[in-house]
Order: structure tokens, then sequence, then C-alpha cells
């Protein structure tokens, strides 16, 4: 039988584990061509995603860490209605930057 201890120590490694996979380079450089690709839409912030490179560069270390470390504070998102071709719309959110 496992203890409580052990159990929360366990989830708290799966959970870490699942957060590294998360923050791994080749996921958020992947995340990161989605958006480009897409040309997303800009957050409550105003940030293009042309500007989201440099960005990244200046503080992609930082909110890794923080989110790493669950520091991190999510900011206010923006709704955007994308319209469809039948009438209906796609509702996106889109984030604000950290400065």
């Amino acid at each position: 039988m496992v203890n409580s201890s052990e159990t929360e120590r366990n989830e708290r490694m799966d959970t870490s584990s699942l957060m590294e996979q998360i923050l791994s380079k080749d996921n958020l450089n992947t995340a990161y061509l989605q958006v480009v690709r897409n040309k997303g839409a800009e957050g409550v912030d105003g940030m293009k995603y042309t500007e989201l490179r440099e960005h990244l560069a200046k503080n992609g270390e930082i909110i890794r860490e923080q989110l790493r470390t669950r520091k991190y504070k999510p900011q206010p998102v923006r709704r955007v209605e994308i319209p469809k071709p039948d009438g209906g719309a796609e509702t996106q959110r889109t984030c604000q930057r950290l400065d």
C-alpha cells in the first residue's frame, strides 16, 4: 500500500514531467511557428505576432522559469470572433504579454 506522502510526491513528479514536456524547446518552437503561420491576433496588450520573436528572445527564459516554479500569473485574455463561411463564428482567445 502506498502512503499519502508518497502518492503526493509521485503526483508532483508526474506534473513536473508534464511541465518539462510543455516547456521543452521543441514544443515551444512548434507553438511559436504555429502562431506565426496563423498570423495570430494581437492580445489585449496590443503585441502583434511579428513582435513575438523579439519579446521571447528577451523574456522567454524568465517566463519559462515562472511557469516551472508556478509563479506565473496569467493576464486577462481577449476574445476574437472569426467569421466562418457558413455564417457562424469561432471564438478564439489571445493572451497578454508579460513585461
